[in-house]
């Protein structure tokens, strides 16, 4: 059966992609990664080249797709390899270009092979098979879901890695302050603390849709979202573009929170929500307020995921600051094939150590929850 690469997403029909995407979860999308890349956010000059992957069958109907991109560099990948790349390049072994089949610059968990399954594995054979005549390194699968674990799970070659990210459920609150009641006293004062020292500095929240923002309203959000690049001495990954092509096509998707101090807007949160999810994605604020982070990123996505009674809060990649919130450690999974085989050794012996250090740390990180008593999140 062919398959086709496809250097821009917005070259095949959006309905043909999307019905290869069995998922409500708004990031494969091709409303989405078509944002990304008409954007400039990826493609030329950026390090991440689309090279979507599409295996159809002689009547040209798609079979199993891989949403791929031709990798220069690891960054914005959130599954870190640099330790990978230094020891090739001590060794004299090209580590790049590589495989990338993920969501740029999105650590969530999704869909990553899309389409039928005995299809998907014919696809992943000729991409493994094909690594040494097109010069690339490897073949890596970031934050698979677990139907793409399942079809990962002992096919040869590959190496399984996993990571920790901590998520919010909610378990039916039927408000903030019914969530704070179910948390120890100790941080239930903690959180509360925290808010009045926002709403003291003069500081309210308005949330907003993507089609409630004007121009000037996403110059706003763009600025905010670089600012949090800048001070690291960085520059963003989204253009301003993509901000603006993202509400034009798929608004409905799109929830910003602004906050403003006396009527001023100083600060913002973007999130995406589907399949009764509120994904946190971008902050950033304009000036140094106490305490207006964690109030933006995290109390203002748990009351609004309470009141519209959302089933779970993906605020980002981050750590034991969620922890104490409330956000509970789950074990994330990537899938990788290296074409070397003195490299895929190394690799594999390095993966069998993390392994027992990121479960290690998941569990004590599940024995630090606020909760007056703590509860299973199916690690």
């Amino acid at each position: 059966m062919p398959i086709l690469t496809l250097s821009r997403l917005a070259d095949l029909d959006a309905h043909r992609w999307d019905a290869l995407v069995d998922d409500p979860q708004p990031f494969l999308r091709h409303a989405f990664l078509c944002a990304l890349e008409d954007s400039g956010s990826v493609g030329p000059g950026t390090g991440w080249q689309p090279a979507h992957r599409l295996l159809t069958d002689d009547q040209g109907r798609e079979r199993a797709a891989l949403p791929l991109y031709l990798k220069q560099h690891s960054y914005g990948e959130y599954v870190f390899d640099w330790a990978w790349a230094d020891a090739c390049a001590r060794a004299g072994i090209d580590y790049y270009p590589k495989l990338l089949g993920g969501v740029p610059f999105t650590p969530v968990t999704g869909p990553r092979l899309l389409g039928d399954r005995t299809a998907i594995g014919d696809l992943l054979e000729a991409l493994t098979a094909g690594l040494d005549e097109r010069g690339e390194s490897g073949l890596h699968l970031n934050f698979t879901d677990p139907a793409a674990d399942a079809l990962m799970a002992g096919r040869d070659g590959w190496l399984e890695r996993i990571g920790c990210q901590f998520h919010w459920r909610n378990r039916g609150y039927r408000d903030f302050q019914d969530f704070l009641d179910a948390l120890t006293s100790r941080k239930r004062k903690q959180m509360r603390k925290e808010r009045e020292q926002v709403a003291g500095q003069g500081i309210d929240f308005r949330w907003h849709r993507g089609d409630e923002l004007d121009e000037a309203g996403w110059d706003f959000v763009h600025a905010c979202y670089a600012t949090t690049y800048a001070v690291r001495g960085q520059s963003p990954y989204l253009t301003r573009g993509f901000f603006s092509l993202l509400a034009e096509r798929m608004p409905e998707a799109i929830r910003v929170v602004i906050a403003r101090q006396h009527g001023r807007p100083v600060a913002m949160a973007f999130s995406l929500v589907g399949g009764g999810t509120l994904y946190g994605r971008y902050w950033g604020c304009l000036a140094e307020f106490d305490r207006l982070h964690f109030e933006t990123c995290f109390y203002q996505g748990l009351e609004y995921a309470i009141g519209e009674g959302l089933e779970a809060f993906d605020a980002g990649a981050q750590g034991e600051h969620k922890l104490i919130r409330g956000f509970e450690p789950d074990i994330t999974r990537s899938w990788h094939y290296l074409a070397h085989p003195g490299l895929r050794q190394a690799v594999a012996e390095f993966l069998a150590h993390e392994r027992r250090g990121v479960l290690a740390y998941a569990e004590q990180a599940r024995q630090a929850l606020p909760y007056r008593q703590a509860e299973g999140s199916g690690v």
